[in-house]
């Protein structure tokens, strides 16, 4: 008997321990945030009632992967906003992503979407949700149901942001969109794809990048894509951002102050080396190397509405 009392008070105050590191860690990541935006807070200073040729210049981070916050922030303040409201998927746990600084600074009304139950189980545990306006969905998007997932969540109409970054199937679900008007639009644009051809992985609802091809670069689409969807849907394409994954693209009538550029002028290589072996490990690889890995493999030109290969 005093051996069963002695595993349960072990137990409760091994309990205790682990409940008071889980505190610990977000009273630190709490504190780390508030300092980030301190300092994001003294950029944006400088960067108020400058004009930049080049969007990079407006470059900085704080929960972004990589400098798009102060690209965001550069645009939002150079352009007349007609919703302060902003849309995202392919956020994972939403710690690292495009918009957060946009919610805990500008304090934008958002929507969150991604595919797994559990990260978006974990937005609505942090914080964050309750002390903005956030909605996180656990949906996998397709080109079938983002209309309806965006109308059910109530966000149709006009929109400050779009973000779509889902690895895979971009440029068919930005095509699909039809019951939002987005002043900007950032999708991601996979570099290795060259400016040559307006190409995009064949539309598969159930796609998965990681199962596509061992490589994890088997995905989404060439900037010449994105740049052909724009025109229709009209929009200035202003830049991509300096790692070369994120293009950005503002309303016609809403880019007046900014620089519209030829694909030519915007598009940047991407520096990063994520291509991985058949065994899963990174290779180091760079741009033109990577290419070789997926060499063969089918694409679908949006030009020409047919299915080449890589």
């Amino acid at each position: 008997m005093a051996s069963f009392f002695r595993n349960i008070k072990n137990k409760l105050i091994s309990n205790r321990i682990e409940k008071n590191k889980f505190s610990s860690n977000l009273m630190f990541r709490e504190v780390t945030e508030d300092i980030k935006m301190l300092i994001a807070k003294n950029t944006l200073l400088l960067q108020n009632q400058k004009l930049f040729s080049n969007i990079h210049d407006a470059e900085f981070k704080v929960f972004s992967q990589w400098g798009d916050d102060g690209i965001i922030q550069y645009l939002i303040n150079n352009i007349e906003i007609s919703s302060e409201r902003f849309i995202e998927f392919g956020v994972e746990n939403y710690l690292e992503s495009n918009t957060r600084f946009l919610l805990r600074n500008n304090n934008w009304e958002g929507l969150v979407m991604d595919g797994s139950p559990e990260n978006i189980e974990y937005i609505k545990e942090d914080a964050i949700y309750w002390k903005h306006t956030l909605t996180a969905i656990a949906s996998f998007i397709t080109k079938e149901n983002i209309n309806q997932t965006i109308k059910d969540a109530g966000f149709a109409g006009n929109m400050g942001l779009l973000h779509i970054d889902i690895d895979g199937n971009d440029y068919w679900i930005w095509e699909a969109i039809n019951n939002i008007n987005p002043d900007i639009v950032i999708v991601e644009y996979n570099s290795i794809l060259g400016i040559g051809r307006p190409i995009t992985i064949p539309y598969q609802a159930d796609f998965v990048r990681s199962k596509a091809h061992h490589s994890n670069l088997y995905a989404g689409t060439s900037l010449a894509a994105l740049y052909m969807l724009s025109q229709k849907k009209g929009y200035a394409f202003v830049g991509c951002n300096s790692a070369g994954n994120n293009a950005y693209f503002v309303k016609n009538d809403k880019a007046k102050k900014l620089k519209a550029l030829s694909l030519e002028q915007g598009y940047v290589v991407s520096k990063f080396r994520e291509a991985r072996g058949i065994d899963g490990k990174l290779l180091y690889l760079s741009a033109k190397e990577s290419l070789s890995l997926i060499k063969g493999l089918p694409v679908y030109n949006v030009l020409t509405n047919q299915t080449e290969l890589i």
